[in-house]
């Protein structure tokens, strides 16, 4: 969960799912999704996101960008775990989660923070694409 305005947490955030991409054996890499959902249900509109999608180069073969209704934010987010709270300033402090979900919507693995190895999230997202 991010949202497009973040200039700091979020930006970390996306490239540790790129680099979880780029680790993936090809035939798993060709088949996985990354789904990205915001916090921000104000300016991240659909055109806002298209946007962010094309400016950070993120391929919308593989990359999907949600927004939502408040309280299906707050739902999602407390199904995955992720902490967030809008700041005076209208930006979001939040939780730095990369979850892999298996076919059926279900927590398989979670890597907290920024900036870690992916190697871990790599193989359970190829152990679950099999």
């Amino acid at each position: 969960m991010v949202f497009a305005n973040c200039s700091y947490a979020c930006p970390i955030l996306v490239n540790d799912m790129q680099r979880l991409r780029a680790a993936l054996p090809d035939e798993v890499r060709e088949r996985a999704q990354f789904v990205l959902v915001s916090f921000d249900h104000e300016r991240d509109t659909p055109a806002a996101l298209a946007a962010y999608r094309e400016r950070v180069g993120l391929d919308p073969e593989y990359w999907t960008l949600l927004h939502g209704e408040p309280e299906n934010i707050q739902e999602l987010a407390m199904l995955l775990g992720i902490k967030f709270r809008r700041t005076p300033a209208g930006d979001y402090a939040h939780s730095n989660v990369i979850t892999i979900l298996n076919e059926q919507g279900e927590i398989v693995h979670q890597r907290p923070g920024l900036q870690g190895e992916v190697a871990t999230a790599a193989k359970a997202l190829t152990l679950v694409s099999r």
